[in-house]
């Protein structure tokens, strides 16, 4: 060990080493404990459908006054009036 702490490194050393650029982590795969990490949301086993829909002003304006994630709180009241159980997620 002595030979390695007394070894002082040159800029040669350090050419070899590459550039670490925000392009670089973009392109990176993350490990935990040597594992590679999923990027993204994960895959739900009941995925939303997308659909284009009509409602009135007021009854948009009233669910977007209650804040973010006022889209799953109008899901909610539909899955209610329709009779249908609640779905309970995971919270990340």
């Amino acid at each position: 060990m002595k030979k390695v702490d007394a070894y002082v490194l040159t800029k040669k050393d350090y050419d070899e080493i590459p550039e670490l650029t925000d392009a670089w982590f973009k392109r990176a795969t993350w490990h935990i404990g040597g594992i590679p990490v999923p990027r993204g949301r994960p895959k739900s086993n009941s995925p939303k459908q997308a659909v284009s829909l009509r409602l009135d002003d007021e009854v948009v304006a009233h669910f977007r006054r209650t804040g973010r994630g006022w889209q799953s709180r109008i899901n909610a009241a539909l899955r209610k009036v329709a009779k249908l159980p609640a779905v309970k997620r995971k919270k990340a």
